[in-house]
């Protein structure tokens, strides 16, 4: 039993060492739909300057596209972690707001505390933030209700009862309420 085992281990770990990618190494070209992380690197560029949004960290992937989901809601700050939260209108569901899929679990606190969201809606927060400033000068500023149509991608299944991860990949109809 204990060779059986031993053989075993000798053959996954020979599968590994020659299925192992040599970074810098030329590579065959993937068939189907499979692309090079380079590939991938560039398509999200090119869509991400296209719709206008420059994201760091991508929200939508080929493993997760299918499925993510349009719903409307109301995305407030809150205390606690994760501090972004979107509210599902006509629901009681809470949707706690993270980076991509690439940073959950999160690893960091800037991975909860900031999580990366659309172009759209930093511009959002900018402005409300800059009329704030106009209007009670230097007063602790408090961040407004969004309500909008939140593209949501799930980073964990549904669990009822329970808050699900998501992050953000694109918001519309954006109106902002502010809390003051």
């Amino acid at each position: 039993m204990r060779t059986a085992l031993v053989g075993g281990t000798l053959i996954l770990l020979a599968v590994a060492v020659f299925t192992a990618q040599i970074p810098g190494e030329p590579q065959a070209p993937a068939k189907g739909r499979a692309r090079t992380a380079s590939q991938e690197r560039s398509g999200q560029s090119t869509n991400a300057t296209a719709n206008g949004d420059n994201r760091k960290i991508p929200c939508k992937t080929p493993e997760n596209a299918s499925l993510c989901y349009w719903a409307r809601g109301r995305l407030s700050i809150y205390n606690g972690d994760p501090s972004d939260r979107i509210w599902k209108t006509g629901t009681r569901r809470v949707l706690g707001v993270f980076n991509g899929p690439s940073h959950f679990p999160p690893r960091s606190d800037d991975d909860v505390e900031s999580p990366e969201l659309p172009a759209n809606l930093d511009r959002t927060y900018e402005s409300d933030h800059w009329r704030w400033k106009r209007s009670k000068g230097d007063a602790y500023y408090e961040f407004p209700d969004i309500f909008a149509d939140f593209e949501v991608c799930p980073l964990e299944p549904e669990r009822k009862g329970a808050m699900q991860a998501v992050c953000v990949e694109s918001a519309k109809k954006i109106f902002t309420r502010s809390r003051w």
